[in-house]
């Protein structure tokens, strides 16, 4: 990455309060939160930078053919654009990049993480009137055309599957099935390929984001606001409160590190006093760094 600095506290202020409530809004906009956090992660995206972004995914939206028609006929279209006349696409190496999950990045590298391509798949599909959707497979993200609930990828009244980081190429007969052993070892489940919301491909790019940072330690302010982003989503995890607690005290922030392990100690308590417990003797660890 080209080494940005991060936002000032006003902007990182202000980036929050504008994902949060794009996040409760009533139709949240997937790349909209894709670019704020961008913006968290790099200091030079203004907000001329937000919209160009934007405007970037109109603008390839708006070289699409008008309405291809079937499901095929639209991944291939996309496939066309995004990844045979622009080159959009993955490699293994995208694996160790921050920015290949972040989305101003990947428009201008064109190149990510799989569920990063398929943002972009997404996003300019929609804008040209596709019936597109995200497909969170384990440990490799798609994206289908067609009808949400159908009989499955493979028939012209049914869904098709295409891979972005592979180049939008199609995914036909087992490939499905392929990707998903590849990623876990088990079989493919119908629940699968049901499609993704954008709040839980949003949590699942912040997800990616942290734990990109807990390979490098030195990178823990990554992620503390990528739990920071994660936990103002309307629904999370409440070990996200544990991890950041962790991560502060991790930082040197003992005191705040504490108060916050004593306070999801409460939270514990109510279910596993023992796990609460183990949650204070942390809390208690941390107050005695500072002696």
């Amino acid at each position: 990455m080209r080494h940005p600095h991060p936002p000032s506290p006003e902007r990182s202020a202000e980036l929050r309060r504008r994902f949060a409530e794009e996040a409760r809004s009533e139709r949240p906009d997937l790349a909209a939160l894709c670019l704020l956090v961008g913006a968290q992660a790099d200091g030079t995206l203004d907000d001329a930078g937000l919209d160009a972004a934007q405007m970037e995914l109109d603008l390839l939206a708006g070289q699409l053919p008008f309405r291809p028609g079937s499901p095929e006929a639209w991944a291939a279209a996309v496939r066309d654009l995004l990844g045979e006349r622009y080159g959009f696409h993955g490699v293994a190496a995208d694996y160790q990049r921050l920015e290949s999950s972040l989305l101003h990045e990947v428009l201008r590298r064109r190149r990510g993480l799989p569920i990063m391509l398929s943002v972009v798949w997404l996003e300019v599909a929609r804008r040209a009137g596709a019936p597109v959707y995200g497909v969170a497979l384990p440990g490799h993200f798609v994206i289908g055309f067609g009808p949400e609930t159908g009989p499955g990828p493979g028939s012209q009244e049914g869904r098709v599957l295409a891979d972005p980081f592979d180049g939008g190429r199609v995914l036909s007969g087992n490939d499905a099935e392929v990707l998903v052993a590849g990623a876990t070892g088990a079989g493919l489940r119908a629940s699968m390929l049901e499609p993704a919301a954008p709040l839980d491909v949003v949590a699942r790019v912040l997800n990616n984001i942290r734990a990109w940072a807990a390979a490098r330690p030195e990178r823990s302010d990554v992620g503390l606001w990528a739990i920071e982003l994660a936990l103002l989503l309307p629904a999370h995890a409440a070990r996200l409160r544990y991890e950041r607690a962790r991560l502060l005290v991790q930082r040197g922030e003992f005191t705040t590190g504490a108060g916050e392990l004593e306070a999801y100690a409460e939270v514990v308590a109510a279910v596993d006093e023992t796990v609460a417990e183990q949650v204070r003797g942390e809390a208690r660890a941390a107050r005695a760094m500072l002696n």
